[in-house]
């Protein structure tokens, strides 16, 4: 297939395209995604989430910036709240990274989260395994950052940066979500802010109470995006949780968890897609019409959809 071997030589519009096609889903990217399968696995899948307005994209932007001066290729994942009329994505990370620009050791492409939770898009991690494929020695993945909790990204990647700022209590905040059990390095950005050495201190005593249960204990990192400051420590925690990775033999566990959690998703769309063509979209719609007017309860409902052998039965 021509656009797969355009694709394994990193090309950008091959890349562009093919990202458009997982998007939509559909056949023609099934069969895309097989071919480059067997070529991805090799890239180090980094996550930043984090709280609106914490500086996430300037801070993917700097350590994009960081490991190109160490001469390694980066492609992000930007994934941003829908429009509630395009369903296009809303804010658009490649304008926030246009620094970024005519660099040809980066590739970033916004995704619209099209009202999926946990802070990615469906098609999120096929577009991980697009940019794998294609060479980047590391993927950044950057969640929606819309405020919920953004659990999802520690199924997708091998590190997982938690961004924090001074000032909005999120250190508590974070325990609530179950950032704790996700966060592999805590970023404190602006930290030039006031409040930044009681939300370092609160977060280095919540990992403290925690670091019995793990072999890993989550550093806390304090950083000021806007200016670069930081950063280079930042990559240097980052890169250490992937030596410790591979030094505890953790990553093929790793790998075998998130397999498992997209051949899982992979399953349930096609078997609710299934079930959606066998009974009908009007009957579904006739059943969410009774949920919603508690003529029936959902268990019931579900029971009953997918007892059906025949649309209308």
């Amino acid at each position: 297939m021509e656009l797969t071997e355009r694709i394994l030589k990193a090309d950008r519009r091959a890349l562009a395209r093919a990202i458009s096609l997982v998007e939509n889903d559909g056949e023609q990217a099934q069969k895309l995604l097989q071919e480059v399968y067997p070529h991805a696995g090799q890239a180090h899948i980094i996550g930043i989430t984090g709280p609106p307005g914490s500086g996430k994209s300037t801070l993917v932007s700097q350590i994009a910036r960081q490991y190109r001066q160490q001469g390694r290729t980066v492609g992000i994942v930007a994934v941003d709240p829908s429009s509630p009329f395009t369903g296009g994505a809303l804010l658009g990370d490649r304008v926030r990274m246009r620094d970024l620009a005519g660099d040809r050791g980066v590739f970033v492409r916004s995704m619209a989260s099209r009202g999926s939770m946990g802070g990615l898009a469906r098609a999120t991690g096929d577009a991980v395994t697009l940019l794998d494929a294609a060479g980047f020695d590391l993927v950044l993945i950057e969640t929606v950052g819309a405020g919920q909790v953004e659990v999802d990204i520690a199924r997708e990647a091998h590190t997982t940066l938690v961004v924090e700022v001074p000032g909005l209590g999120d250190e508590v905040q974070a325990i609530k979500a179950g950032l704790m059990e996700i966060a592999d390095v805590f970023v404190v950005n602006k930290a030039d802010h006031a409040g930044v050495d009681q939300t370092v201190r609160a977060l280095t005593i919540m990992l403290d109470m925690n670091s019995a249960a793990c072999s890993w204990t989550p550093p806390v990192i304090k950083t000021i995006a806007l200016h670069g400051e930081g950063v280079a420590d930042l990559i240097e925690a980052v890169d250490d949780h992937w030596a410790y990775l591979v030094r505890e033999n953790a990553l093929q566990d790793q790998q075998r968890i998130h397999a498992q959690n997209r051949l899982t998703r992979v399953m349930r769309r096609r078997l609710f897609d299934e079930l959606l063509a066998k009974i009908g979209p009007e009957r579904f719609e006739e059943t969410v019409m009774q949920v919603a007017t508690h003529k029936i309860d959902p268990y019931s409902a579900a029971a009953r959809l997918m007892n059906s052998k025949t649309q209308g039965s």
